[in-house]
């Protein structure tokens, strides 16, 4: 069992380290706010994490691997979400602290606009449901209990996700310390345009390519 542990944390780190619309968005915010404001998306990702691989063990990846209906609707929420906080990031100001020009009423670097775009990133991707479905009962011995297991997979995904983003969000922060603004813009643009690419791509996607 150990071994098996040891063998998913490793593919965690692999996973994880992939830069995607959650690492991004720790990226900007580490750049924009400082690692500890980032720390708000951060837990959002984290909690994220839970919800998915409660959904697996309760069955729901295996339903939206059959339900045409339920996949489409999950991937397009996730596609127009990826979409619109490109958008925000290309209209972006590019000073450093600042927020994109169509975040009012969102507040700038308040806690839970940056919880809740990291938490709906990751729910609203149909691809992280499948993937936990998918490869979690590798790493599950069915004659033992599985509750127990499936949190004890969780909490070790967890921690490296976090870990990640908190490496990911320093780098962020400590660039911003070399970076002038125009620097911070092309972070911005660079972040934006990225998030529209893996929104365009998830909208490519379908259920049997997963």
């Amino acid at each position: 069992m150990e071994l098996s542990l040891f063998a998913f944390a490793l593919m965690a780190v692999v996973v994880v380290m992939t830069p995607g619309p959650t690492v991004l968005l720790a990226l900007s915010n580490g750049s924009r706010f400082g690692v500890s404001r980032a720390g708000y998306g951060i837990l959002g990702a984290a909690i994220s994490d839970g919800v998915l691989i409660a959904a697996a063990a309760l069955g729901l990846g295996a339903f939206l691997a059959t339900s045409a209906v339920l996949f489409t609707v999950v991937k397009w929420l996730g596609v127009a979400y990826l979409v619109w906080l490109g958008v925000q990031m290309l209209h972006s100001s590019g000073k450093i602290g600042s927020v994109p020009a169509q975040t009012t009423g969102m507040g700038s670097g308040q806690p839970l606009p940056i919880f809740r775009k990291s938490f709906l990133v990751a729910v609203t991707n149909p691809k992280g449901y499948l993937f936990f479905t998918a490869f979690l009962p590798l790493f599950l011995t069915l004659s033992d209990p599985l509750i127990p297991q499936y949190l004890t997979l969780a909490l070790i995904f967890i921690a490296v996700d976090v870990a990640v983003m908190v490496a990911y969000a320093s780098l962020g922060s400590r660039a911003m310390l070399l970076l002038s603004d125009r620097g911070a813009l092309w972070m911005d643009r660079t972040c934006g345009g990225t998030l529209i690419a893996l929104g365009t791509a998830l909208s490519l996607i379908r259920r049997s390519e997963v």
